[in-house]
């Protein structure tokens, strides 16, 4: 299993398709048959392995709150999602941007199974956000 960011994002963000914060993100989970390919691009490339069960709706949970901070480590954030009274396991979450095609972004291994029943999944992102770039 690996994390991994899509190399469509990359140029899309060169060529200023794309817009972390006014675009519409989604963040979609998906089972253990998912396998992170930097060259998938869009939703339909990963979509079939996305989980079901009570409570979670295909296509998966729209982000707010999101921001992009620029430093030496610029980051983008969002707050953290809830997936309220959900039975289900998930294994990887993958974010998109529905405004841009479904055009893929990353993919985050949740670090093994995560498995809910008839309660809450949340998603805590990191304190250094979703995504970080760093200049070296």
């Amino acid at each position: 299993m690996a994390s991994g960011i899509y190399t469509q994002v990359k140029a899309d963000w060169w060529n200023k398709n794309i817009d972390m914060v006014n675009d519409v993100i989604k963040v979609a989970l998906l089972d253990n048959s998912h396998s992170f390919t930097a060259t998938d691009t869009t939703w339909a490339d990963v979509s079939a392995n996305e989980v079901s069960g009570a409570g979670y709706v295909a296509g998966g949970a729209t982000l707010s709150g999101k921001s992009v901070t620029e430093g030496t480590a610029t980051k983008f954030d969002a707050s953290n999602v809830t997936w309220s009274s959900i039975t289900t396991t998930a294994y990887h979450a993958v974010l998109y941007d529905t405004t841009v095609s479904n055009n893929l972004i990353c993919s985050i291994d949740l670090g093994g199974a995560q498995t809910v029943t008839a309660t809450d999944l949340i998603i805590d992102w990191n304190a250094n956000g979703i995504l970080t770039l760093t200049t070296g």
